[in-house]
């Protein structure tokens, strides 16, 4: 499905974005992925925190000069502290804006040249339940990025649609990965996988089936939407 293309997928070493990057490997796509901290991986890895518009440069001069070429790209990379508003810092809420909101900018802006060289690309956004569908506690700054998500989507796609570049967004649910389980201690997790109709938490397979479709040609009347994955959860 996927033969040929090119991806980028950030944050790509754990959780979502692991899972995306396997899938499109094994679609047949030449993955390349990213992080802030250098791990052991089957795709190739450049390092880059993608708040830091130096490093994301980089990211993309490295993939095309290996590449040639850049088909799809995944905005996965996103940092979510559980923190009361209340007791929240200035440079807390401008972290997690710098890297869920500049990050998505700085990587969209530098790879989007070599997609319109082309008229042709698909760009992925990792949205949210949280701050598209629903809040959550001690999560404000992430909701409002996540909804700025959605939003960066709808008017990109808006945007490029004649340019045969398609964006769109995915917004997860509760996903079972390191991050989920870290912030969450087990008794909260227990109690909110009880509130989701197909009775479990999502798996980061989940996600990379639907990204895979929509970096696939099947999707190219597919464009500025924020499709949600969460077992029903928000369906209530």
């Amino acid at each position: 499905m996927l033969k040929g293309k090119v991806a980028i997928v950030t944050g790509g070493t754990k959780g979502i974005g692991e899972g995306i990057a396997n899938k499109f490997k094994k679609e047949g796509a030449k993955v390349v992925v990213s992080a802030r901290t250098k791990i052991k991986t089957k795709h190739y890895f450049i390092k880059c925190d993608v708040s830091n518009s130096d490093e994301v440069k980089n990211l993309i001069n490295e993939t095309i000069k290996k590449y040639k070429r850049i088909d799809i790209v995944v905005n996965n990379a996103g940092i979510f502290p559980f923190i009361e508003f209340k007791s929240m810092t200035e440079e807390q809420w401008d972290e997690v804006m710098n890297v869920n909101l500049k990050g998505m900018y700085y990587i969209t802006k530098a790879a989007l040249p070599y997609l319109l060289k082309r008229k042709s690309g698909k760009i992925i956004n990792i949205a949210s339940i949280a701050g598209t569908k629903v809040g959550f506690p001690n999560l404000v700054h992430y909701c409002t990025t996540k909804a700025g998500v959605s939003g960066f989507t709808k008017s990109l796609a808006l945007e490029l649609a004649k340019s045969n570049i398609q964006v769109n967004a995915i917004a997860p649910g509760v996903i079972m990965t390191p991050g989920v389980k870290k912030g969450l201690d087990k008794k909260t997790i227990k109690n909110l996988l009880m509130t989701i109709p197909e009775g479990r938490g999502g798996k980061p397979s989940d996600i990379a089936a639907t990204a895979a479709f929509l970096a696939s040609e099947e999707s190219q009347y597919i464009t500025g939407q924020t499709i949600v994955v969460d077992g029903g959860y928000t369906d209530q």
